[in-house]
């Protein structure tokens, strides 16, 4: 076993190395499941498949109206509190309490799916760090992150046991601007989705967006691009942007672009997992323009069901797709509607690409990342022991 003196002069707290107790904040998959969300859910499912009678995982989850579903993740352990989430988080980003042990929590592992601590007296602390958009754009992001990421991250980073990022991009960006030694970062790529590869539709399908509209998916762009393709062309199919609204559609379609592109651009919403699936089955193409992505969990979609991507050549885009879809400048309208066009046009580059993506999209999996994931909490409890 392991001794830590880490609770104050005469207090000890010991380890067993075989046993491994994991608390992971479940927060952003509680509700509307966006990109964060989805790795948390999966990465938890794939830890409690390969759970054992020493090694567990619970769920953590705080909020004044939504209670955490028993049936959440079947397996996992409950640690579901009445807190309003932003009091919380404000407790523990700013005075880095209360500890998770007064909460109820007995883990030796304590999993942050944000780039900020869940403070513990014990436990091993492992941060997530999906993009550092919050550095450089904050006035694009919500009022509690703008308020914490940029003046805290890099020192909880820099404190925690453990850094999980999402890609090789994003690991990079934390070794280089964070200053976090490249030996506590492990990448935990996100799992394709066990989807059957789809059929071509025999009729055009729309032009497919997929994700949250915000500002750093770059909608904008999309609909520039758009909007010279219609004028081109005024049959070319519908652009279809699924995902939840967090601007205002004013302020990425002009009057001018409405009046023009009235019943062409399409609003659909969030989406469910099954109506996410049906949408990819039925496009024509995917498009992503991101200003930033630290992965880009739509592109593995698209190729995990044989839809061909056109996508900004930036991010980790590159790292995910690969030469399985069309990369391209994405700020340039021109640029970015040829390359659409292009697949709309040509059924040999869209079958290619598909095919290319199909066999692209099996070298992510779930169980491999929660592998790794554990492996990563096990160093983490290491590194905790001597500090």
């Amino acid at each position: 076993m392991v001794l830590l003196d880490l609770l104050g002069p005469g207090s000890t707290v010991w380890y067993h190395p075989a046993r491994l107790r994991i608390l992971l904040d479940y927060r952003p998959a509680l509700r509307q499941r966006t990109g964060v969300g989805e790795y948390a859910h999966h990465l938890a499912e794939a830890m409690v498949a390969r759970s054992s009678r020493n090694r567990s995982v619970t769920l953590f989850s705080s909020s004044w109206k939504d209670r955490l579903p028993k049936d959440a993740i079947p397996g996992a352990g409950r640690l579901d509190l009445p807190i309003p989430v932003k009091l919380l988080n404000l407790a523990w980003h700013r005075a880095g309490w209360p500890p998770v042990e007064t909460l109820g929590s007995d883990a030796e592992v304590v999993w942050s799916l944000h780039p900020l601590l869940m403070p513990s007296r014990w436990a091993a602390q492992v941060v997530t760090i999906h993009d550092l958009f919050f550095l450089d754009h904050p006035e694009a992001t919500s009022a509690e992150v703008r308020r914490d990421y940029p003046a805290l991250a890099a020192k909880h980073a820099r404190a925690a046991d453990a850094v999980i990022v999402n890609s090789e991009y994003t690991r990079d960006l934390v070794t280089s601007r964070l200053e976090v030694p490249p030996d506590r970062i492990t990448v935990c790529y996100p799992g394709a989705p066990r989807w059957h590869p789809r059929a071509e539709p025999s009729a055009p399908g729309p032009i497919l967006h997929m994700g949250t509209i915000e500002p750093r998916k770059n909608v904008g762009a999309i609909i520039k691009a758009y909007r010279g393709m219609v004028e081109r062309d005024p049959g070319v199919p519908p652009l279809l942007l699924a995902g939840r609204m967090t601007v205002p559609e004013e302020s990425i379609l002009s009057p001018d672009d409405k009046a023009l592109l009235r019943d062409r651009v399409l609003f659909f919403g969030y989406v469910t997992d099954e109506q996410r699936r049906r949408l990819y089955r039925e496009a024509s193409l995917l498009v992503i323009a991101s200003s930033d992505e630290g992965f880009g969990i739509p592109a593995l979609e698209a190729m995990t069901i044989g839809l061909p991507v056109v996508a900004a050549a930036r991010g980790s885009l590159p790292e995910v797709i690969g030469e399985a879809g069309l990369l391209v400048d994405a700020d340039n309208a021109n640029v970015l509607a040829d390359a659409m066009r292009r697949l709309l046009d040509d059924g040999e580059l869209r079958r290619d690409l598909a095919a290319r993506g199909l066999e692209r999209a099996k070298r992510f999996e779930w169980a491999a990342s929660a592998a790794l994931l554990l492996e990563a909490f096990r160093g983490a409890i290491a590194r905790r022991a001597v500090r």
